[in-house]
């Protein structure tokens, strides 16, 4: 499988209904704390934007949900996929990709068999307090080499002037959080990522 270098992480479906006719072809809706019936709302209006523009959709944490909704990819962090059914994710043929932070995580995220891990936080964030440092960019290469040929995603502090190097060491796809939705003009600085995310498509 193979993603798309630029992974736009969005918390609504305003924002991919705004930034997705930019060109964004992969993103992933994290909604946190909001009533179901807002959420299923959110990821209805998502799906129907990307299919409409290309976009690969992927759904954060609610599997059941996204199962229900007939989603195609889900991401889970590691205690969503301590308590999630993986039979019942693989029956309705979801794709599954998997946040790690440690040794430990990885080889339960390997168990799980997903179709791509991510790392992170490779710099420090400011989207969430973090209990672990940041892994830096000699990480990146570690896990690639354990995960291979699975795609590595790279998240945490990443701008466009750290992508030389998050994808020198291995990474397959970089993800993008506060840099845009934070951005003074969210517009240019998506069309930067593109552009600058271009040379790894």
């Amino acid at each position: 499988m193979k993603l798309d270098p630029f992974y736009l992480i969005v918390d609504s479906a305003d924002w991919i209904e705004r930034l997705l006719p930019i060109g964004v072809k992969l993103v992933q809706l994290r909604i946190k704390d909001q009533p179901e019936e807002v959420l299923r709302a959110h990821i209805r209006r998502a799906k129907t934007v990307c299919a409409w523009h290309g976009c690969q959709l992927i759904i954060n944490d609610y599997w059941r949900v996204a199962i229900e909704e007939q989603c195609d990819f889900v991401h889970l962090g590691q205690e969503d996929l301590a308590e999630a059914d993986l039979a019942a994710i693989r029956a309705a043929g979801l794709k599954l990709g998997l946040s790690t932070h440690d040794e430990t995580e990885l080889e339960t995220a390997l168990a799980a068999k997903p179709d791509y891990v991510a790392l992170g936080p490779i710099y420090p964030t400011i989207l969430k307090q973090m209990k672990w440092d940041p892994q830096g960019l000699d990480r990146i290469r570690v896990w690639k080499d354990k995960i291979a040929p699975l795609p590595l995603v790279a998240i945490g502090g990443l701008r466009p002037e750290r992508l030389e190097g998050v994808f020198s060491q291995g990474a397959d796809s970089a993800a993008v959080v506060t840099d845009i939705t934070l951005n003074d003009d969210p517009e240019a600085r998506t069309r930067e990522w593109i552009a600058k995310t271009g040379r790894w498509r």
